[in-house]
């Protein structure tokens, strides 16, 4: 059934996890067919044309707003196929399916972004809902991911975030009177995303299926974080439902790992923690020169490297009370995680600790922490292709700028068709 992963039976029965090297492309590899190798090589390599992903990052979302003939047929055929599921719930099916196959899980993702208005973020709400009782028929979904942004309308998240900022004392305090410093028309509408966000915890808490809220920008993200930490306190009680995401490119994200790890001592639940680089470095750094505050974003990659690894570090030493995502494309940092693990006489499929890495990028990671017996996954956006087109340019801009990352994947991939004779 597994192919060339046939070997790694042995260290399951041994209770052994197999020696980890993110250098083996066959493993890496092994889900893909020539032609899909093929297909990933030509668009990596157009990925490393900067001026060639700037052009598309300003044109497709046009040329899709303007109907434009053939534009979804290219897409589809190119960077749709690569990052995304599918258009539909049921299409990811065949690709959790082949996932399933190699001990790789995945996190579904109903990767609809800024559509507004009550009767859009009702819908979001129930396709969430929806995504959730799949992921519950499924063996190797354990986890699905939700925008806040999806339940609620930007300039209201921006407008409480704002109100917070104006106050003192702890997350939940500012957010409690941040909230009755609204108008009754804005409380009334935040009563309704609170109410979306709980509803879907619900079904997860219910269903037994982990939610994992994504981060946002900055400046919108002191509300998201205290409804999580809401929703913890509700459903994470002997087990882990509800997971933050933590960008720890942000320079106070550690010590807010250190808070939120206290609160939930305090308050006796389980701290979800989904670990991450970040996603808006360019837009937080533009914004903050443009409106003269200072930089929410590390100084440089050391850094944030340093604090991304010392969160790691610091949810392994209390497994106990925090559930952790090591949610990264960084090889030293899921490497230093499985060795944290080792240290501790940890298995690496220990029930707090996951791995996982978004669908079409950085196999190698994903595919021999499967092989070594994480619990791994792939993060798998899906929806019409119209509306994933945000998390589509994100990717391409990602692979474009992030230094050094379409020369992996390429190198990568030119190495396995090396050894495949090609």
């Amino acid at each position: 059934m597994f192919g060339e992963f046939s070997r790694q039976n042995c260290y399951y029965m041994k209770n052994e996890p197999a020696p980890i090297s993110f250098d083996n492309t066959e493993y890496a590899f092994a889900a893909k067919s020539d032609t899909e190798l093929k297909k990933a090589h030509f668009l990596f390599n157009m990925m490393g044309k900067p001026w060639l992903v700037n052009a598309g990052i300003r044109f497709t979302p046009l040329a899709i707003k303007w109907h434009l003939p053939f534009t979804k047929t290219i897409i589809r055929a190119t960077i749709f196929r690569q990052f995304v599921g599918g258009e539909t719930l049921d299409q990811t099916a065949a690709v959790a399916a082949k996932l399933a196959k190699y001990n790789v899980q995945v996190i579904l993702d109903y990767g609809v972004e800024g559509k507004e208005g009550e009767a859009n973020f009702d819908h979001a709400r129930d396709e969430f809902i929806r995504v959730i009782n799949y992921a519950a028929t499924q063996e190797n979904i354990p986890f699905m991911s939700v925008k806040v942004t999806g339940f609620a309308r930007f300039a209201l998240l921006e407008k409480l975030h704002s109100e917070m900022n104006k106050l003192e004392g702890s997350l939940i305090k500012r957010y409690l009177k941040g909230v009755n410093n609204l108008s009754d028309d804005e409380r009334d509408e935040w009563h309704r995303v609170r109410l979306r966000t709980q509803r879907v915890c619900e079904e997860g808490n219910k269903r037994n299926v982990g939610v994992l809220i994504d981060a946002e920008e900055t400046w919108i993200q002191d509300p998201v974080d205290a409804l999580t930490i809401l929703m913890m306190d509700i459903f994470n009680r002997g087990k882990a439902v509800v997971y933050n995401t933590l960008q720890l490119y942000r320079h106070d994200r550690l010590q807010f790992l250190h808070d939120c790890h206290a609160a939930a001592v305090e308050r006796d639940f389980i701290l979800g923690a989904k670990l991450v680089r970040g996603a808006y470095m360019e837009k937080e750094r533009e914004r903050a020169a443009a409106m003269n505050y200072p930089s929410p974003i590390q100084p440089d990659k050391e850094a944030c490297d340093k604090d991304y690894n010392a969160a790691v570090a610091y949810c392994v030493e209390h497994l106990d009370r925090i559930a952790l995502i090591v949610a990264s494309h960084n090889e030293y940092s899921n490497l230093y995680t499985t060795q944290l693990l080792d240290q501790k006489g940890l298995p690496h499929h220990h029930p707090h600790v996951h791995f996982s890495q978004l669908y079409g990028m950085s196999d190698n990671i994903t595919f021999n922490l499967a092989r070594s017996g994480c619990s791994v996954s792939k993060y798998l956006p899906f929806g019409p292709i119209k509306d994933v087109i945000p998390y589509l340019m994100r990717r391409a801009q990602e692979n474009s700028s992030v230094s050094g990352q379409t020369g992996r994947e390429l190198g990568l991939i030119k190495k396995e068709m090396k050894r495949r004779g090609h």
